[in-house]
């Protein structure tokens, strides 16, 4: 693809994200099971074929949004593992956290409005899987791996809770920087 002032290819990356844009916007508009690779490939203004060297069906579409999400908790563990052990890398652990979280809210929200397809996804089935293992890595990041059960406990609590928080009052507040600012100050409290 190119652009009629760009020298090259636009990057695969670029397009690869708009895809993901548009097919979300679809799936918000008539459903994931209403939505056709076809239907995403005309609201780009590219053929289906274009469209399949990026993504074969719209399920490599959803894996690719739980894939961008490990991948951005996998590069805040590895940022997080190379700190030294003190509050403020805890704060900004979970500062961090947060943003990807609100980051990610329309992803978490198609999810949750499309559980029973996603469900039935056969690689859907390890996410919960996937979570988890990094879930335990970043409440090691927080509290440390030798922590009290009470401590992985609250902060265990305190990344779930992040999560759930954002993803109910989202749509209920004006400025996001607020929510998160709430959302952190708990998360910290949680785990102080």
């Amino acid at each position: 693809m190119h652009d009629a002032g760009s020298t090259g290819p636009t990057p695969r990356t670029d397009t690869r994200s708009r895809v993901q844009k548009v097919a979300l916007e679809l799936f918000a508009e008539q459903g994931y099971e209403k939505t056709s690779l076809r239907e995403i490939a005309e609201r780009l203004g590219v053929t289906k074929a274009a469209l399949y060297y990026h993504f074969k069906s719209k399920e490599d579409i959803v894996h690719s949004f739980t894939d961008d999400y490990f991948a951005e908790m996998d590069a805040l563990l590895d940022w997080a593992n190379d700190q030294p052990r003190s509050d403020e890398t805890r704060r900004e652990v979970l500062d961090r956290y947060v943003s990807i979280v609100l980051g990610g809210s329309e992803v978490f929200r198609f999810l949750e409005q499309n559980r029973a397809s996603m469900q039935a996804m056969e690689a859907n089935k390890e996410r919960f899987a996937r979570f988890r293992d990094r879930l335990d890595v970043l409440v090691d990041v927080l509290v440390g791996p030798e922590a009290p059960v009470r401590d992985r406990v609250r902060a265990t609590t305190a990344v779930l809770a992040v999560g759930a928080t954002c993803m109910f009052f989202l749509e209920q507040v004006d400025d996001q920087d607020k929510l998160r600012a709430i959302v952190l100050e708990m998360a910290t409290d949680l785990i102080s």
